[in-house]
C-alpha cells in the first residue's frame, strides 16, 4: 500500500474525517464563491453526513456554462495548471488546480498505481496523451510519487511503444480500454511474443467501458495481470478508485470523495447493490470542489466491508454505462458494453466491431459488423441468435475480415447512430 494507515481506517474514523472535510469544502465554497454556495444551498451548518442530502445538484453542463472561472473556490494566482475532459463538443469543462489539487492528484494516483502492484522498482510506460486530457499526467503523477521510471511516450506510434517495451524493460503500462488491443494487433503482425519478448506484468487501464470479456483477452494476449481504473476531469482527473488483486470491486478512496449511488428519476438515495447514477462530492480539492456532482455514470456498492487486500474503503461495481449511452433499438434498452461481451464470449471474434443503427421506414435498424479470424466468417447466425436470447432484439450481424474496420485514433468507436432524431 502506498499510505497504509489512510487505505485501512476504521469505518468510524473514515466518517469522521470525511465529515470534517466536508464542513471544510462547504465552508471554502461560501467564503470563496459566495454565487456557487447559492446555487448549491443547504443548511448554514453540517451535523451529519446525512446533510449533504439537503444541498442541491452540479450537472456536467453546469461546469460547461461555468467556463471558464465561474465556480472556482480559490485566487485565480493560485493556479498553477489547467485540464479539460475529452470526448466534448462545444465548451470544455475546465478544471483549475492549485498546488495542493496537484499534490492530491499525485496522492491517489500514487495509490492507484499502488494497488495494482507498482513500486519503485518499476519501469512505467504511460500510454495516454499529454495535453489537456489528464490521463498522461496522472499516470505521471502516480507514478512519480511512487518514484518509478517513467517513459512518457504519450499516445499512439504503436510500433515504437513496443519497441521501447523491449529495449527498456518496461514492467508496467497505462492506457486508454481499447489500447492494449492494437498493440496485440501489432505485435502479432512483428512476430512479438510479450511473454517472451517482454518484462510487461501489469496493465492500468481507463477512460473508456471495457467489459470483463475484453480484460480476459488483453490478459491472456500480453501475459499481464489487468487493472480498471476510474475518475474524470471534473473530479480532479484519474484516480477516483482503482480495483484491486482481490477482483472484488473498485476501491474509491473515501478520504477525499463522497459517494452516492441515486434513483436518477428521483434522485433518492438507493440500497447497496442497487444500480443508479453515480453522485460525487470532493472532499479535498481546492481550485474546483464539487458538491453533489451527477457524473451520469451508472454504478453500484459491492461492499463496504474490508476487503481481502486490507483496504476498507468501500467499493463499486464496474462502470456498466452512462445515461447517456444507453441505447433504445426496438423497445429494447441495452449499452454498447452489454454486446461487446457477447460477441467476445466466442472464439474466433476478433476485438473490433461497430454497432451501426439506422430507422427505416419508421423503425429502428441494428447492423453489427464484428471481425472475426480467418475460418470463423460462419458466426454470423451464432451471434444473432446469441443477442436475441440475452437482449431480446434481432440485430442483422455481419463479420468481416480481421483489419476491416478503421482503427481511429484515440478512444474506440463502437457505437454509430444514424437515426434521425
Amino acid at each position: 500500500m502506498h499510505q497504509p494507515e489512510l487505505e485501512t481506517l476504521s469505518p468510524d474514523r473514515l466518517q469522521g474525517l470525511q465529515l470534517e472535510r466536508l464542513e471544510q469544502t462547504i465552508e471554502r465554497i461560501r467564503a470563496q464563491n459566495p454565487d456557487y454556495a447559492a446555487r448549491i444551498g443547504g443548511p448554514a451548518r453540517i451535523r451529519s453526513l446525512d446533510d449533504l442530502r439537503s444541498f442541491g445538484f452540479l450537472t456536467k453542463e453546469d461546469l460547461r456554462q461555468a467556463y471558464p472561472f465561474a465556480l472556482t473556490c480559490a485566487p485565480r494566482e493560485s493556479f498553477v495548471r489547467i485540464q479539460t475532459s475529452s470526448g466534448t463538443t462545444g465548451t470544455p469543462v475546465l478544471n483549475a488546480y492549485t498546488r495542493d489539487d496537484v499534490a492530491q492528484w499525485s496522492e491517489i494516483m500514487a495509490r492507484c498505481l499502488a494497488t495494482a502492484g507498482v513500486t519503485s522498482d518499476d519501469v512505467f510506460q504511460i500510454m495516454p496523451s499529454f495535453g489537456l486530457f489528464n490521463g498522461g499526467f496522472g499516470f505521471h503523477f502516480g507514478a512519480s510519487a511512487i518514484g518509478a521510471m517513467i517513459i512518457p511516450i504519450g499516445a499512439g506510434r504503436t510500433e515504437l511503444q513496443l519497441r521501447l517495451m523491449q529495449e527498456l524493460g518496461t514492467t508496467a503500462i497505462g492506457a486508454i480500454a481499447s489500447y492494449p488491443l492494437r498493440l496485440m494487433e501489432v505485435a502479432q503482425a512483428q512476430g512479438l511474443d510479450f511473454a517472451r519478448d517482454t518484462k510487461l506484468r501489469i496493465g492500468i487501464f481507463g477512460a473508456e467501458l471495457w467489459s470483463d470479456e475484453m480484460r480476459a483477452r488483453i490478459e491472456a494476449g500480453m501475459n499481464i495481470r489487468a487493472y480498471d481504473i476510474i475518475g474524470m476531469t471534473e473530479t480532479g482527473g484519474v484516480g477516483l478508485g482503482i480495483d484491486c488483486p482481490a477482483r472484488a470491486g473498485t476501491h474509491v478512496w473515501q478520504d477525499h470523495y463522497l459517494l452516492e449511488i441515486l434513483d436518477p428519476k428521483t434522485q433518492e438515495p438507493l440500497p447497496d447493490g442497487e444500480r443508479g447514477e453515480m453522485v460525487i462530492t470532493t472532499l479535498t480539492r481546492q481550485g474546483l470542489p464539487l458538491v453533489r456532482f451527477r457524473t451520469g455514470d451508472f454504478n453500484a456498492i459491492l461492499s463496504r466491508d474490508k476487503c481481502a487486500c486490507g483496504r476498507t474503503h468501500l467499493r463499486v461495481d464496474r462502470l456498466t454505462g452512462r445515461i447517456d449511452d444507453m441505447v433504445k433499438v426496438k423497445g429494447v434498452n441495452f449499452y454498447p458494453k452489454q454486446i461487446e461481451s457477447i460477441l467476445l464470449k466466442h472464439p474466433g471474434v476478433g476485438n473490433d466491431y461497430r454497432i451501426i443503427l439506422t430507422r427505416e421506414r419508421g423503425k429502428d435498424e441494428c447492423q453489427i459488423v464484428v471481425e472475426v479470424q480467418p475460418g470463423y466468417r460462419d458466426l454470423d447466425q451464432e451471434l444473432r441468435s446469441d443477442i436475441y436470447e440475452r437482449l431480446g432484439f434481432h440485430a442483422n450481424v455481419q463479420t468481416v475480415a480481421i483489419g476491416s474496420l478503421e482503427r481511429p485514433m484515440g478512444k474506440a468507436l463502437r457505437i454509430i447512430d444514424r437515426r434521425t432524431h
